[in-house]
């Protein structure tokens, strides 16, 4: 195994392999303990995107939060799936069908698009311009901004769905989707979060859809393995402790070395910075 690739291992706490029930046990009671242990907390919010990792993080949510109400007496305890999207979304199924199958208890639309177009116009209006890439960026912020919101009206927190194979390469948008107060995939791969919906009895349609952060207007719809440049087999393989090919370690390696301020953040002037 590479030297680096055990560091990695450690620091992001995977297994070579996973007990799918135990780890679905695992996500519920830490969820159901984030709450217990800060009273007055009783919601917990999510924005559903149609592909694997919300769905999961949705029914780990909504299985976290009808056990609290059996257990504990108290009917305020909720989860609220949020759709949030910009314009039409291609794949609006897709999420209707994630959130009709996990049964949240409450439902949440916010359509982006007028906000972020304003916040776009607001900054190129000083001569400034707006690149699609960072307007998807702005997308990602605009959605944790809603999250936020409806979780500050509800005595609630927002669920994260970060995941090794995410956090790794750092594909995600900083205080966009990065942002969160709890994120019950931690510690998975993408193969094992797929594992956990398989034993959930997930629409297998949901899990083995291409992911895609789909962000960009210019490469709609562009599959993560081809913005990454590594297939998420190889990722998991070397999460799992496997052997990949030089060329794919090298590219994984590479995204976490350049992608380290997004899991250490903010620094202060005690931090040694990478």
């Amino acid at each position: 195994m590479r030297e680096l690739q055990k560091k990695i291992i450690e620091f992001e706490r995977t297994q070579p392999q996973i007990d799918p029930e135990q780890e679905i046990r695992r996500s519920v009671d830490f969820l159901k303990k984030y709450l217990l242990d800060h009273p007055g907390l009783k919601t917990l919010v999510l924005g559903i995107s149609g592909g694997q990792d919300s769905t999961l993080a949705g029914m780990l949510s909504e299985i976290a939060m009808t056990e609290l109400r059996k257990e504990t007496g108290d009917p305020d305890y909720q989860f609220v799936a949020v759709r949030l999207p910009y314009g039409e979304q291609a794949d609006e199924s897709d999420c209707m069908q994630a959130i009709e199958w996990m049964g949240a208890d409450q439902v949440v639309r916010v359509n982006i698009k007028k906000s972020v177009d304003e916040m776009v116009n607001a900054i190129e209006i000083n001569g400034l311009e707006i690149s699609d890439f960072n307007k998807g960026n702005i997308k990602a912020r605009a959605r944790m901004i809603a999250q936020y919101a409806i979780a500050g009206e509800n005595a609630g927190v927002v669920v994260g769905t970060d995941h090794a194979a995410e956090n790794i390469t750092g594909f995600y948008t900083k205080y966009g989707d990065g942002a969160a107060d709890v994120t019950p995939l931690f510690r998975l791969d993408k193969r094992q979060g797929r594992q956990m919906l398989q034993h959930l009895k997930a629409p297998v349609n949901l899990y083995e859809k291409t992911p895609t952060a789909d962000l960009e207007e210019d490469r709609p719809s562009l599959p993560d393995e081809k913005a990454l440049g590594v297939s998420y087999k190889y990722i998991d393989d070397y999460l799992e402790g496997k052997d990949v090919p030089d060329e794919a370690a090298e590219t994984i390696e590479g995204w976490f070395k350049r992608t380290a301020h997004k899991r250490r953040q903010p620094y202060t002037v005690f931090d040694e910075q990478d």
